[in-house]
């Protein structure tokens, strides 16, 4: 009997649900595909657009990379994205309809992909997560983060909720002068005075505070940790509270007093690094490993050198930290890709975030790109060159871990439990930021240019080019500028829209 093209076409596509469907078994409750399991079953190939933020992102002969396919029994295209041009390659193929199996986006908040989600574009996987363990292990907050309407959308790229940006002091001048650890920002200011008075380290220009991410302040002052701040269920602006009127002035008393650089507004990153890491400033802020880096490399010129950080300080709102986000990014998987594909992907990202999956993106193979010593990664330059780490691996796949910020290549023992501890000081005062994932349509139109007109005028006001006066007449006309509260209305209605849904 002769086969007819339909008859070819209905034994393709039966073959190919077969491949499917057996790769995906097993998938849920955290477990994942063993190598030797279905080793006559084709690798299910997979295509995942994401980013890198390193110098090279991993090729497609990358050991660690054809390792994850191997433990998995999948065939991994990946499409990676610098940083510095993504948002632009992103939007193009959002536009284009023409989607990989997985997308990573920055948040949820696209335009794009809020559109694209009301259209029935994107997988709901709120009734599938549950089957999978290890993506579940993260706290739940980072989940509450990343939800669209109430509904998980996208697997977020997980971080710590704590360990972030916060103020580090050095501790070996605090010692040498006697001081104590200031807790309250009226500390830091005598402390900052000191520090410029005695200028231990010998040099000129001496500032109390870098003045990098100085928001941190005005987080300080209206005890929030964005811009958005709850209030018996609704949200207000802090740029429009009295205590932001308080921070600014603060900020003044600094400029005047020549505690802060006077070029502040306009120095680039590596200048405020500088400042830090050259002994002309006692006070900046940064994430807990960053400064780590930043303390071993000036170690090599005074290895008395202490950046300590401080667990918190507060002005009239109590001890203050700023939670994290929990997230880098997020990954969707288009509804145009079959059930059991779909479910291979939240297979292949739950392997990802298993102790196993952790160890290889971040350290990749014992023996080839690490070995481990007294409970630490010692990893290799192979490990730079096959671009493990946070940096590309880690932007795919990650587990959990509370103390990702407390440690970094290099640290002693002593060192990251200690940093251990402040995490977890820390984690018993921070604030979580609600704003997160929440969307308004007006905001997105017009908020940068709000944005950049608020933070223009907080420079002026700080450093004295007009009065405070200025800055409550500007206050008082964001409270009847139209647009501007309408913001404000919308992102209310997306945060009463998330409580409710809870």
């Amino acid at each position: 009997m002769k086969k007819g093209p339909k008859r070819h076409t209905l034994i393709a596509m039966l073959s190919l649900l077969a491949v499917l469907t057996s790769a995906c078994s097993g998938s849920g409750g955290g477990t994942t595909t063993k190598p030797e399991e279905g080793k006559n079953e084709a690798p299910v190939a997979l295509n995942i657009f994401a980013n890198f933020s390193i110098t090279q992102p991993p090729g497609p002969d990358n050991p660690v990379l054809k390792e994850f396919e191997k433990k998995t029994n999948t065939k991994l295209n990946m499409t990676w994205v610098s940083d510095p041009v993504f948002n632009d390659k992103l939007n193009v193929l959002l536009a284009s309809g023409d989607l990989p199996d997985a997308i990573r986006l920055p948040d949820t908040t696209i335009p794009q992909f809020q559109t694209m989600v009301k259209q029935g574009a994107f997988w709901d996987l709120t009734p599938y997560l549950k089957d999978y363990k290890n993506l579940m292990d993260s706290p739940k907050a980072i989940w509450e983060n990343t939800k669209v309407n109430g509904k998980n959308y996208v697997v977020p790229i997980v971080r710590p909720l704590e360990g972030g940006t916060t103020f580090f002091i050095r501790r070996d001048w605090l010692d040498k002068l006697g001081l104590k650890m200031p807790t309250t920002m009226d500390d830091l200011y005598n402390v900052m005075k000191v520090f410029k008075e005695k200028d231990l380290d010998g040099k000129k220009d001496i500032f109390g505070y870098t003045m990098r991410t100085h928001d941190q302040i005005e987080f300080i002052f209206t005890g929030a940790s964005s811009k958005w701040k709850p209030v018996n269920g609704s949200l207000i602006n802090i740029d429009l509270e009295p205590e932001m009127r308080d921070a600014l002035l603060y900020k003044k008393k600094l400029f005047d007093e020549q505690l802060i650089p006077a070029d502040f507004a306009v120095m680039k990153s590596n200048d405020i690094t500088d400042l830090a890491t050259t002994g002309r400033a006692g006070i900046t802020t940064e994430t807990i490993e960053a400064m780590w880096r930043w303390q071993y490399d000036q170690w090599k010129r005074d290895p008395k050198v202490n950046w300590e950080p401080i667990v918190s300080l507060e002005a009239k709102k109590g001890p203050f930290q700023q939670q994290n986000s929990g997230f880098i990014g997020v990954y969707a998987i288009p509804k145009s890709v079959p059930e059991a594909k779909m479910l291979k992907i939240l297979s292949l990202l739950d392997f990802g975030a298993t102790e196993e999956g952790h160890i290889l993106s971040n350290y990749g193979i014992e023996g080839t790109h690490y070995k481990k010593e007294d409970g630490f990664y010692i990893t290799n330059e192979q490990a730079v060159k096959d671009s493990l780490g946070p940096g590309a691996m880690g932007k795919l796949f990650m587990k959990h871990d509370p103390y990702m910020y407390a440690f970094a290549p290099g640290m002693p023992k002593e060192v990251f439990e200690k940093n251990k501890k402040i995490i977890d000081a820390k984690a018993k005062i921070s604030i979580p930021r609600v704003e997160i994932g929440l969307f308004s349509e007006t905001n997105n139109k017009l908020g940068a240019d709000y944005t950049k007109k608020i933070t223009d005028m907080k420079t002026q006001v700080t450093m004295g080019k007009v009065g405070i006066d200025a800055w409550d007449k500007f206050v008082a006309d964001l409270k009847v500028d139209a647009n501007y509260q309408k913001i404000i209305q919308e992102m209310n209605a997306a945060y009463k829209e998330r409580l409710a849904a809870k």
